[in-house]
């Protein structure tokens, strides 16, 4: 697994990428819902830099996943220990929540994969608040 300088632009997409990967498909209403949350930007991001990371991440999972099925099949709680311990400025951690909430939350169905990802990320910078994916009201998760 590729690793991204502490706090990173990157090392932050990569943890809303994962949320948006982590149930097997990720939806127009979800890309939509970071595009219109303007994403990028709110990261740090440079435009068109997002997909990029996106890409990096699927093809570091799959390489781990050796043939055994689906992607996420190699992440377990070290691995995600790791990605989150690149992410430790408070600030940063909360856009994080917030952004992949939003996207979890956006096709009005909270997977198991994203719940799971979106645990692990409360879990590890200790943030306590509401359940996963009900950061965001349904009707701002929604496309405009």
């Amino acid at each position: 697994m590729r690793s991204y300088t502490r706090n990173s632009p990157e090392a932050a997409a990569r943890i809303v990428a994962l949320v948006l990967i982590s149930d097997g498909h990720v939806s127009h209403t979800e890309i939509e819902t970071l595009h219109r949350l303007q994403t990028e930007r709110e990261l740090g991001l440079a435009p068109g830099r997002f997909a990029q990371v996106m890409h990096t991440l699927c093809e570091d999972l799959l390489a781990g996943s050796y043939g055994g099925g689906t992607m996420m099949c190699g992440v377990d709680e070290a691995w995600l220990a790791s990605l989150m311990s690149e992410v430790d400025a408070p600030a940063l951690q909360r856009t994080v929540l917030r952004l992949s909430s939003a996207a979890a939350a956006a096709d009005t169905h909270l997977a198991e994969g994203e719940a799971l990802v979106l645990a692990a990320a409360r879990r590890h910078w200790h943030i306590e608040g509401p359940a996963a994916g009900a950061d965001v009201p349904a009707a701002q998760a929604q496309p405009a």
